[in-house]
């Protein structure tokens, strides 16, 4: 009896493991790349605004999760006709918050850690970029919520990759809002520290590699 529910255990645990290091893929994946060069950007420039726009993250490890912010610093976005031509967004790195923790000691203990070297390296890399390289239109009836495609450089650290996620943009009255809700690995620019995939026999110490970023945009 004990042998089994051993056995059962370890199996349930081995489960859930390889569901929070994502080695399935999910409907939020992002399409990876290497650094594409941007087209030719015209029309009027519309600044992003920083107190309306945001950036929501989202962790994930075996024991459980956290959430945060991270502040835009600043930001354009190229519109012509009524279209996306080109754009860059600049993100604070030094701005990470995480809200779930309660406990102060806790939370700034995990805000240092993101910060440190073995994940975000903030004093070495305070800004991360996203640069857009083309957006296309989307009509996908089982995505009632998105109507774009778009793919943009984005770098972190030392590394730049292109990534290609849907979104909802809308462009009215000389106002742009945009909304996109992305999963990116993080392994991919070169964030690594308790990953399944270079670490052994991390147990419960075993992070997520890949982390969901929720970004809503006003540009004027």
């Amino acid at each position: 009896m004990k042998k089994n529910l051993f056995k059962l255990t370890l199996i349930i645990i081995t489960a859930s493991a390889f569901i929070i290091t994502g080695c399935g893929k999910s409907e939020k994946d992002v399409k990876v790349g290497e650094k594409q060069t941007a087209g030719e950007t015209k029309g009027k420039s519309l600044v992003v605004s920083t107190t309306d726009s945001k950036v929501n993250w989202l962790g994930k490890k075996v024991t459980g999760q956290h959430n945060g912010t991270i502040n835009i610093l600043k930001g354009e976005v190229m519109v012509d006709n009524g279209k996306i031509t080109g754009g860059k967004i600049e993100i604070d790195m030094k701005t990470i918050k995480n809200l779930d923790l309660t406990d102060a000691e806790l939370n700034a203990k995990l805000v240092g850690h993101l910060s440190s070297a073995d994940f975000f390296e903030v004093e070495k890399y305070p800004t991360s970029k996203l640069e857009i390289v083309k957006v296309e239109e989307l009509k996908d009836a089982t995505k009632p919520n998105v109507n774009s495609t778009v793919t943009a450089n984005l770098t972190m650290k030392d590394v730049t990759k292109s990534i290609t996620f849907p979104a909802e943009i809308k462009i009215e009255n000389g106002v742009l809002t945009a909304k996109a809700d992305f999963d990116v690995d993080r392994t991919d620019w070169n964030v690594k520290y308790g990953s399944g995939k270079f670490f052994d026999n991390l147990g419960d110490k075993m992070i997520n590699d890949k982390f969901n970023l929720n970004i809503s945009i006003l540009a004027k």
